[in-house]
């Protein structure tokens, strides 16, 4: 479950990664991050960001061409 929902409908690369790197350090380790994302390469954009920022990439689906993926803070 989501400590925080961030709804980048709408918006293409690079913007849903700066808004989440944004969102995410407003909480505490262990809380999670949910991003709501259309862009197609949001699955591949959110997985390089947690390799290089060290959260944790929890879980990502796809429904409808909507993207909903959760990070968790290290």
């Amino acid at each position: 479950m989501a400590n925080t929902v961030l709804d980048t409908s709408g918006m293409t690369c690079p913007i849903p990664v700066l808004k989440a790197k944004k969102a995410i350090t407003g909480l505490k380790s262990g809380e999670v991050l949910e991003i709501i994302a259309t862009d197609p390469g949001s699955v591949l954009d959110f997985e390089v960001f947690c390799s290089v920022s060290g959260h944790t990439l929890l879980s990502h689906r796809e429904t409808a061409g909507v993207f909903r993926i959760e990070i968790q803070r290290t």
